[in-house]
């Protein structure tokens, strides 16, 4: 193969596929990034670790064409160091890949692309499209809470499923066990009767990435074991978590009466600044609450205490109640209106956090003993 391309170009599609490649690789392959050559005059750059794959389409000036693999990583950092504005000329043949640009010239060694391991995708029945913008927002909002312990596999990523309540809607969810996030959407034509489905964290990391340059609409098109993503020139594909998510609707609080409401910028910073004397052993922060009086307090046997006032809106019966100041934070951290509504039972039962009833997302948090 031969082709020339824009530096620019070729740095920000490597930036793309380049990130699903695994630094350590015991399959030498899996460490290159496949570049085709069409005649009609594009590139197509693939990459892919078998369990999540990108495949991104760029024009180049094709002189001659053909497909070879070479180190994804390698081949990113050298494009990254080429003088802005240069025409990068890439030729392969005979187990060697040539890179030309400007001054600088590289051999690297190359992989036959018939090695080059691809996800059979197989039938994906289920087709809508959804805006970007919704799908950055579904993300956003629930990956915090996605766990990270690999004994629960099937909680290492978010839950999408499709309900029917007074409209159609899709509810995205995801959960560690110590906080729930949730998402609902209106339902997009073609969603009906999709199966339920986990996505995977590393495919929604590396979905997230590529939606910031996406203005329009998203392709979704899914089967119970795959799904896809069609973003303009780019196509990600992800095997999904073969697993049971647990019903997580039991969980949502519906009777806790007492209700404080709060402005979420000062509540996330009491809680940012009384955190601050927490070490790991003390990561609870302590909410007494009285009428519109909200004291935030932490106690740490090494540090030493802090304590802050929030004003606030809470007429119920005064009781203290600990949360975890890193997950309340994240909680806050997602909240984009001047309030937000905290509903509580008691020091022991889930809390509800959300901005008020219209919202599209809503948190669950578990307290803390202090």
């Amino acid at each position: 193969m031969k082709a020339t391309i824009e530096r620019a170009t070729l740095l920000k599609s490597l930036s793309h596929v380049q990130s699903v490649v695994e630094r350590r690789n015991t399959i030498p392959i899996l460490s290159n990034v496949l570049l085709e050559a069409s005649a009609d005059g594009a590139i197509r750059l693939m990459a892919t670790d078998l369990d999540l794959q990108i495949v991104e389409s760029v024009a180049a000036a094709v002189d001659q064409a053909g497909a070879t693999t070479v180190s994804a990583h390698t081949l990113f950092d050298i494009a990254r160091k080429l003088p802005e504005g240069s025409q990068v000329e890439l030729a392969a043949s005979e187990g060697k890949m040539q890179i030309n640009a400007g001054r600088a010239r590289f051999n690297l060694a190359t992989l036959p692309r018939d090695d080059f391991p691809v996800i059979a995708e197989g039938e994906l029945p289920t087709r809508f499209e959804l805006p970007a913008q919704t799908l950055r927002q579904i993300i956003d909002k629930t990956r915090f809470a996605i766990s990270t312990e690999e004994t629960r596999y099937y909680l290492n990523g978010i839950f999408l499923h499709v309900s029917d309540e007074s409209q159609p809607v899709i509810k995205a969810a995801a959960t560690d066990g110590h906080r729930l996030a949730r998402v609902t959407v209106p339902r997009p034509d073609g969603a009906e009767g999709m199966p339920d489905v986990i996505i995977p964290r590393k495919c929604v990391a590396e979905l997230r990435k590529l939606l910031d340059e996406v203005d329009g609409s998203v392709e979704v098109s899914l089967s119970p074991t795959k799904i896809r993503f069609g973003l303009g020139t780019a196509v990600l594909t992800s095997k999904l978590i073969d697993g049971t998510f647990p019903d997580y609707s039991r969980v949502i609080p519906t009777g806790n009466d007492k209700i404080l409401r709060i402005d979420p910028r000062s509540f996330e910073e009491g809680v940012d600044r009384v955190a601050t004397i927490a070490t790991e052993k003390t990561r609870a922060v302590k909410m007494a609450l009285e009428r519109d009086k909200i004291t935030l307090s932490v106690t740490s046997p090494e540090n030493g205490t802090a304590a802050e006032e929030v004003p606030g809106e809470y007429a119920s019966e005064g009781f203290e109640i600990g949360f975890n100041a890193r997950y309340l934070l994240d909680i806050l951290g997602q909240i984009e209106g001047d309030a937000v509504e905290v509903h509580l039972a008691d020091a022991a039962a889930p809390t509800l956090i959300r901005e008020n009833d219209k919202a599209s997302a809503l948190y669950v948090l578990m307290p803390m003993r202090v």
